[in-house]
């Protein structure tokens, strides 16, 4: 297995330059694999996208997979790495999922990382941090991807959080919370 670097902040907290810094620093020939849809009638989400696009240098090629990140992690090589932006946008397409459904996700989710050939830089975002969800859904969003980053984190040889344009080393400064009985 390659390895698997997490890179995890709340919203605008430089979290994905700081994965794209990673990926520029590692040498190898970066897949950008986009999970988001283009949303198409949404200026706001389309003004972030078009932020992510222009910062992309030209040598990088760009999937758009949006659900389909298992599938098209298993399509690379050990030559590549592949920068995930984002878990969070992952989650948001199983939202409709039940609850064997989305173990079912996360289980073949995790899967392809874990026999994915080339390195992966995840992007993930945290969400717990700020107001309590107003819906179901948004709560259940929440939930799911706070459980499915804890679910990645052991298999990560590292992970980041990023706040305010900081990244922390969370390997090296971290210690993993024990199960409780």
């Amino acid at each position: 297995m390659a390895s698997l670097s997490l890179v995890l902040g709340p919203a605008r907290s430089g979290k994905s330059r700081w994965a794209e810094h990673l990926a520029r620093q590692s040498g190898r020939a970066v897949v950008y694999v986009a999970t988001g849809s283009e949303g198409i009638g949404d200026p706001a989400w389309q003004a972030r996208l078009d932020l992510h696009r222009r910062r992309r240098p030209d040598s990088w090629a760009c999937l758009e997979v949006e659900a389909d990140l298992a599938a098209a992690l298993m399509h690379l090589d050990d030559r590549q790495l592949a920068l995930v932006d984002s878990l969070g946008s992952w989650v948001a397409h199983g939202l409709e999922l039940d609850g064997p459904g989305w173990d079912a996700a996360c289980t073949t989710l995790l899967a392809a990382i874990q026999a994915c050939p080339a390195e992966i830089v995840l992007v993930s975002e945290q969400t717990g941090w700020g107001v309590v969800p107003a819906t179901d859904i948004g709560g259940l969003f929440r939930d799911r991807l706070g459980a499915l980053e804890q679910l990645l984190a052991p298999v990560a040889e590292t992970s980041w959080l990023v706040v305010a344009g900081r990244a922390v080393d969370l390997t090296a400064l971290g210690r993993p919370v024990p199960e409780l009985a």
